[in-house]
């Protein structure tokens, strides 16, 4: 399933598989996905990079 809509990927998924830019930036199972860490991944900051970081 591929969802932009936060209650939906929160309640039918397992586990969550975040992106931003193309690439996979988290991953996380249904018992640690909260909102807040699926939203830091999707900006890259769960990644440790920071922006213009290579």
């Amino acid at each position: 399933m591929i969802s932009s809509e936060m209650p939906e990927i929160l309640g039918m998924s397992d586990r969550i598989y975040v992106m931003c830019n193309g690439k996979i930036t988290g991953e996380l199972d249904r018992a640690e996905a909260t909102q807040e860490k699926i939203l830091e991944y999707a900006m890259e900051k769960g990644t440790g990079k920071e922006e213009g970081e290579a």
